[in-house]
């Protein structure tokens, strides 16, 4: 039996696991196999030599921890790619969803930081449900702690949960996975601490009744003939 596949999008490395290292890592062990597509590199000039490469070996020690199947690494550069060809970033990932034809897709919720929304866009044009998309029965946006909380409300687009995944049992792996990015942990009451990521998840969880949770925005969800709900 073909293991149903999962495509992850990431504007940048670390964003996956902070929005949805939880359900990744319960995908994995549920038989998924999970592909994590990462956008954007920070290159020279705009970062220093080798961060890049550094943020790019954390991310793969954070997918092993989760049980990702595949990490890709388009390497657009950090916060240009909505000045450069539309085609130039939407070309490289529709490539991935034809390749990879996922039945479930994580992107990211267009939020502050430039990059997200660019890739946003550009997610929202590869998973349309046509040739490639037609396969996929799930897209949603996930929240990134640090970026989607600081949008304006009411004059941006706001985060507003619509799918719960309990993560209670794979949140100590999803904090793991998060204590591979030594370039990008912060101390507490950093957003990118330890801490908020838990405390973020215990909130989630507090809105659906679970201990811990991830939560989604969804772009649309198809059940297939034979079953509304899962029995």
């Amino acid at each position: 039996m073909t293991r149903p596949r999962a495509l992850v999008i990431a504007p940048h490395p670390d964003d996956e696991v902070l929005g949805a290292g939880g359900t990744i890592a319960r995908l994995a062990a549920e038989g998924w196999t999970v592909v994590v597509a990462t956008v954007c590199a920070d290159r020279p000039p705009t970062y220093p030599a080798g961060v890049a490469e550094q943020v790019e070996e954390e991310a793969r020690a954070a997918h092993a921890l989760l049980g990702v199947a595949d990490s890709l690494f388009l390497g657009l550069p950090s916060v240009e790619v909505s000045r450069g060809s539309v085609a130039a970033l939407n070309g490289p990932l529709q490539d991935v969803v034809d390749e990879l034809r996922p039945r479930l897709a994580l992107v990211p919720f267009p939020d502050r930081h430039v990059d997200h929304r660019a890739v946003f866009d550009a997610s929202m044009v590869v998973t349309r449900p046509i040739g490639a998309g037609a396969a996929l029965r799930t897209v949603a946006m996930y929240e990134t702690v640090s970026e989607t909380f600081w949008n304006a409300p009411g004059a941006e687009p706001v985060f507003t949960p619509s799918w719960h995944v309990d993560i209670t049992e794979t949140l100590p792996t999803k904090l793991a996975a998060f204590r591979c990015f030594g370039s990008q942990l912060q101390d507490d009451p950093a957003p990118r601490s330890l801490h908020a990521l838990e405390s973020l998840a215990g909130f989630r969880g507090s809105q659906v009744g679970a201990t811990a949770a991830e939560s989604f925005h969804l772009v649309r969800a198809l059940s297939p003939a034979g079953s509304v709900m899962e029995r």
